[in-house]
């Protein structure tokens, strides 16, 4: 019955010293370190490594955590900092995160581009995704894919619900002006 520990219970179990409390807790949380680690950094060694140097912090300090939040918001709160702690150092990032691109188009939905399967369509998106600055990449992933609510996010970002609300918007619409071109280009160059 493992399986219906929650993560609460774990903690207070690795806080005694139970190892393996530690690695049921790294087996259920790594895919989702990786992927946010993954999407602000855009290198899958790096995001292994961010992700691997997450739960090291996580284990040192883990009496830090007083259980005011869920675990789940404190703990990637830690990968996000540490993975952009990491794009600093690699001077990755070169513009500046809050300049919003001119003139973007009205959102395009797949419908306009009928006869994507599923693959098609996580492939373009993903894509397109990855074309985001990194903040935005950060945001879409939690709020979209990762279903993050409106308060989780705020907690997470440290970004006022205000501004936090304008910069997801800002981002959508990127991501769907960004999604439109490539299915435009693909399209082209199959006509």
């Amino acid at each position: 019955m493992k399986e219906s520990i929650s993560d609460i219970q774990l903690i207070e179990k690795i806080k005694t010293g139970d190892m393996s409390s530690f690695e049921m807790l790294v087996n259920r949380h790594k895919n989702f370190a990786f992927t946010i680690a993954d999407r602000i950094l855009q290198n899958e060694e790096d995001a292994e490594e961010v992700a691997h140097d997450a739960f090291v912090k996580l284990l040192t300090s883990i009496d830090k955590f007083k259980g005011e939040s869920k675990f789940t918001t404190w703990f990637y709160r830690i990968v996000m900092n540490m993975a952009i702690s990491r794009t600093r150092k690699k001077k990755i990032r070169t513009e500046d995160i809050d300049s919003s691109p001119e003139g973007i188009a009205e959102y395009s939905s797949f419908e306009e581009f009928g006869g994507l399967n599923a693959n098609d369509r996580t492939f373009y998106l993903n894509k397109a995704v990855g074309q985001l600055k990194d903040e935005e990449r950060l945001l879409i992933t939690l709020y979209y894919f990762d279903e993050l609510d409106m308060d989780e996010l705020v907690e997470v970002t440290k970004i006022d619900k205000g501004n936090l609300k304008v910069k997801i918007f800002r981002a959508r619409k990127k991501l769907a002006e960004l999604l439109r071109k490539l299915l435009l280009t693909e399209l082209e160059s199959i006509l």
